[in-house]
């Protein structure tokens, strides 16, 4: 069952919730916003940590207006997800990855199965994004970021100064059984697992994800999907050597890479964030690119 959204752009995109349910319980809605005829491209979105997935609805209409359907992902534990971190109820990447990212994937296979499907996220999501694809290469024609980049402490002005966080926010969620991103400013409430997986990328540079065997060193390696980052000027969040660092992570992956200006976004800072209010530039400049991208088809094994 679905429910309909109305839409504030234009009578001619269509706007839906549609329940899932992951492969361990979870439960969650999807925002599904299509244009009005049958899209030629699905782009399966990943929203940073802790923002619920309704934030990325100008984006959605943006695509929408382009003829692109955009699927907006919940996060555990945010939003309408049915779960919220805490000492009794804990995870990781593992279950973003093996249950939650999954279910939502098959949901706008099943719906659109004559268009082309990408994926793409912000900030975490953009890093995740990467993962997920890299372990299932056939599914999607390509990789979207905006706004993301590894966040390696090496790959920062002043590093050094944030080691520290990297340092300190997994033994921080386990003693109180969750980091408490909305006290503290950073992220939502997040799982401990979640932090756990996050900061070990952000100690050593490399992905990996408790309870899974994949090598994501192998896998990104192994990665030929076509990929369209775009880095805001002002976003400190994501500097220029974090974004190379991520995709120098997948060499064999053709990559193209804008930097988005305050001109781009009606005079708004070009931020971490701000670019959420304003996205019509970055959608155009999206679309374009996924209209001309030309899909490299790996010769690249799924792990068991």
């Amino acid at each position: 069952m679905s429910a309909s959204l109305t839409s504030p752009t234009t009578n001619a995109i269509a706007s839906m919730v549609v329940p899932v349910v992951s492969r361990d319980g979870a439960r969650s809605e999807l925002i599904l916003v299509q244009p009005a005829d049958y899209p030629r491209h699905v782009l399966y979105w990943l929203p940073a940590m802790g923002v619920p997935a309704k934030h990325y609805l100008p984006l959605a209409e943006a695509f929408a207006a382009h003829g692109i359907a955009l699927v907006l992902h919940e996060w555990r534990g945010i939003g309408s997800s049915d779960r919220r971190a805490g000492r009794r109820c804990d995870w990781g990447y593992r279950e973003l990855l093996q249950a939650d990212v999954p279910a939502g994937v098959e949901e706008a296979r099943t719906r659109w199965p004559h268009a082309k499907l990408w994926l793409g996220g912000h900030s975490l999501g953009g890093q995740l994004s990467c993962l997920y694809a890299s372990l299932h290469p056939d599914v999607f024609t390509g990789l979207v970021l905006i706004a993301s980049g590894a966040p390696y402490w090496r790959r920062f002005p002043r590093g050094a100064s944030i080691l520290p966080a990297f340092l300190l926010a997994s033994p921080l969620a386990r003693l109180l059984g969750y980091l408490p991103g909305r006290r503290i400013g950073f992220g939502g409430n997040e799982a401990r697992g979640v932090i756990a997986d996050w900061s070990r990328s952000g100690r050593t540079g490399r992905y990996a994800a408790k309870g899974m065997q994949a090598d994501f060193d192998q896998q990104l390696a192994a990665l030929r999907l076509p990929v369209m980052a775009l880095r805001l000027s002002n976003d400190w969040l994501v500097p220029s050597g974090s974004l190379e660092w991520l995709l120098g992570l997948m060499p064999e992956a053709p990559r193209q890479v804008g930097l988005v200006t305050s001109g781009q976004l009606a005079g708004q800072r070009a931020d971490h964030f701000t670019w959420m209010k304003v996205p019509d530039s970055l959608a155009g400049q999206l679309a374009e690119w996924m209209d001309h991208s030309v899909v490299i088809r790996p010769h690249h094994r799924e792990p068991a």
